[in-house]
């Protein structure tokens, strides 16, 4: 029988703002300024619930623990106060990240970023190199490309018809609109076409492990070629056919294999 995991909700205390937060621990006494520590990235409509069942999953397989929150905007955090500008990841990546890691005391991440989740962590592990055990990065994108923006058009319509804003307000409250608008009215900006961050990624060292589905309505295999040709550290990729942008969900017996087995490869596993 599978060992309990310990359920925590908590508030992480942020600057002007607390952010809902989750902790999935297993018995014993944790040291998060040693011991590596999943810490999860949702994606840019997501929250903790939309992982679903994934986080502990991952947390059972590898035998550590984990860390899940919502973003600014998303979930149980509060609403958004400023307009999204198209520097929102990068904002993410080196001012609340850091603030996350340093308010819970994990000292060791384990970063598992799904779409704008994944853009999040490429982009703290090629910042601050020295302080990132490993990357496990799902659907992340890192330019723009035409796909990309038949994608958002495509969420926008499901959105005005209805279907999506009721799916996502059952996860984010009287939050929806502006968090709906704030992700897809930046992205189909035109001032959004020249996005691109490749050139931040050449510092990345940690191992990292590159998941995407081949239906992925958001990008391209193209999107996992651009990262690893560019980043230093030890890199595998895996493109998972009759899936689409949610492989956790849509292939997640394969892709908890694929994880566990990168942590251990690289002695990150319990």
């Amino acid at each position: 029988m599978p060992a309990a995991i310990l359920v925590k909700d908590l508030k992480l205390p942020m600057e002007g703002a607390a952010l809902q937060a989750r902790w999935l621990l297993h018995h014993g006494h944790h040291d998060f300024h040693r011991e590596p520590t999943l810490v999860f990235l949702h994606e840019g409509l997501g929250s903790i619930a939309q992982w679903r069942d994934f986080p502990e999953a991952l947390a059972r397989r590898t035998k550590l623990p984990a860390l899940i929150y919502d973003r600014l905007g998303h979930g149980g955090s509060p609403a958004l106060t400023q307009p999204r500008t198209m520097a929102y990841l990068e904002v993410e990546a080196y001012q609340t990240l850091p603030q996350v890691l340093a308010a819970t005391g994990i000292a060791a991440p384990v970063l598992v970023g799904h779409s704008d989740g994944g853009t999040i962590a490429l982009l703290y592990a090629a910042r601050f190199p020295e302080k990132v055990t490993t990357v496990l990065s799902e659907a992340a994108h890192v330019f723009l490309e035409p796909l990309t923006i038949q994608g958002l058009c495509a969420a926008r319509t499901a959105y005005m018809g209805g279907t999506l804003r009721t799916k996502l307000e059952r996860m984010h409250g009287d939050k929806v609109d502006s968090l709906f608008r704030g992700w897809n009215d930046t992205w189909l900006n035109p001032a959004a076409r020249d996005w691109d961050i490749t050139a931040s990624l050449t510092t990345l060292q940690c191992p990292l492990l590159l998941i995407q589905g081949e239906g992925d309505a958001y990008g391209s295999p193209a999107q996992i070629q651009a990262v690893v040709s560019r980043v230093q550290g030890p890199v595998e990729s895996l493109l998972i056919p009759h899936c689409g942008h949610s492989p956790h969900l849509q292939a997640q017996e394969l892709v908890l294999a694929h994880m566990d087995a990168f942590l251990r490869k690289f002695s990150v596993s319990a």
